[in-house]
């Protein structure tokens, strides 16, 4: 078994107590280090959680420790709920969301052509999607776009692992 360093230790120490994504600059100022420190601790971090039931998982410049997918029945099972049990048409909605966030509720009926309050309201319920602020057009719409809980219920890292989507004509998009 290998030591990890003591600014490893006090990162993970930091992102299990944390309630949401911690970003870079507020590690490095709470541990004491560079940004170059800091994310070759995070590294260090990932490396050993390798094979474990956790993960370090990065949106942006934002870091969060996690489960890892594979634990996910075991977690699921004993918190007593199951996010990825949605509807045809909640994924559906869901995989509008991902793919063109951030997103107005209008936009998301012109892809599906069928009201989606009820999909949001349940997406939301789920965590799997949130408002990310309004559109600067009239009325002013909710804009939504997919949350952490999305990456971790679906076992992506970042957006940038959706896969990617063919048309009709087998162009690739997105």
């Amino acid at each position: 078994m290998s030591v990890r360093s003591d600014l490893a230790n006090r990162l993970e120490a930091v992102l299990f107590v944390a309630e949401k994504p911690v970003g870079r600059a507020e590690l490095g100022r709470i541990a004491g280090a560079t940004p170059k420190q800091v994310d070759a601790a995070l590294a260090e971090l990932a490396a050993a959680y390798e094979g474990t039931g956790l993960r370090i998982q990065r949106g942006g410049d934002e870091w969060q420790i996690v489960t890892s997918p594979d634990s996910a029945p075991y977690v699921s099972a004993y918190l007593g709920a199951d996010r990825l049990r949605v509807s045809p048409a909640s994924l559906e909605t869901l995989a509008v969301v991902a793919y063109r966030q951030p997103i107005t509720r209008a936009e998301i009926e012109a892809v599906r052509g069928v009201n989606c309050d009820q999909t949001i309201y349940t997406l939301m319920s789920r965590r799997l999607i949130e408002e990310r602020g309004r559109k600067e057009t009239a009325g002013r719409p909710i804009l939504y776009g997919t949350t952490w809980e999305f990456l971790e219920c679906f076992g992506l890292s970042a957006l940038d692992e959706l896969p990617r989507v063919l048309t009709p004509e087998g162009e690739v998009t997105v």
